[in-house]
């Protein structure tokens, strides 16, 4: 009998210790990741492309031109070299290189809010910038569109995506353990941790939504239809303000996304969205695996 329990523990902590594969992510999700990636990417650089027309932000119905909450210019300083200045609340910061003045496609500093190659799809093209940004924005609301009504009827959403009890409990221990750069492994690793579905949630539930809302809202051509959500947030110039800080939030995810899938295992989880296959290495001691 010694004998034989001695065996079936033995047969478990072999297979705890072999690494298996899992199939994390289907087809439809991972091809609606990729045309959102390649949507974000293309609205974000054309956006700084049409921002670069009137590099302001202002908060109410019209630019004035006076007081703005965010500005990027350029002026020449005393030597009569052409400088970046970003105002922001009033304070300026001198950002040449990057914002206000950079190195432009002649090789000379000008004046842009945003440098050349962080702009598409051309220097200074801001007709076909906005032809790029509406296309795609629209391709964003389709692809949104279909990943929320796939997810709630694969129920991706309630298995995947929305927190549970034990999720709740163990926030406090997810936060310090992610600040401490510690993640799960294991089996805990084949499933989102806490801080993972909630910032999911808030992508999907209230920046995605948001961008494209207070993008609608600037458009003049919507007043008949959302006339009082710009009323709501304090005019058009408001709304546009608006849409430029959830862009700002977005990049913030994105990188905050990019380094937690280096740190994590670059190959592995590129392999899991790409083939839908994730690697579940074996760990040391159960004790390792965080529910």
């Amino acid at each position: 009998m010694a004998s034989s329990v001695a065996e079936t523990d033995g047969s478990a902590r072999d297979t705890l210790s072999r690494p298996r594969t899992i199939y994390r992510h289907t087809l439809p999700i991972r091809i609606m990741h990729w045309i959102n990636f390649l949507c974000m990417f293309i609205l974000l650089l054309s956006g700084f492309q049409i921002f670069n027309a009137h590099a302001a932000l202002y908060w109410g119905e019209t630019s004035h031109f006076d007081g703005p909450l965010l500005a990027m210019d350029a002026r020449r300083n005393d030597e009569g070299e052409m400088i970046g200045i970003t105002t922001l609340f009033g304070h300026e910061f001198e950002t040449t290189g990057f914002l206000g003045a950079s190195t432009g496609s002649r090789g000379d500093v000008e004046r842009r809010a945003f440098p050349t190659w962080l702009t598409i799809p051309g220097p200074r093209w801001l007709a076909m910038a906005r032809r790029w940004h509406f296309f795609f924005a629209w391709l964003f609301v389709i692809n949104g569109l279909l990943y929320v009504t796939y997810s709630l009827w694969s129920r991706h959403a309630s298995r995947d995506l929305a927190p549970t009890r034990a999720d709740w409990r163990g926030i406090g221990r997810s936060i310090v353990d992610h600040a401490l750069l510690r993640h799960p492994r294991g089996e805990a690793a084949a499933r989102y941790n806490v801080l993972q579905k909630l910032s999911y949630l808030f992508v999907i539930v209230v920046l995605g939504p948001l961008v494209v809302l207070m993008g609608l809202a600037m458009s003049p051509h919507m007043n008949t239809v959302l006339g009082w959500m710009v009323e709501l947030v304090g005019g058009r110039q408001s709304a546009r303000t608006i849409h430029f800080i959830v862009a700002m939030a977005l990049i913030a995810f994105f990188f905050v996304h990019v380094f937690e899938v280096i740190v994590t295992g670059l190959a592995n989880n590129m392999r899991s969205m790409i083939t839908g296959r994730y690697k579940i290495k074996p760990t040391e001691d159960s004790s390792d695996v965080r529910d």
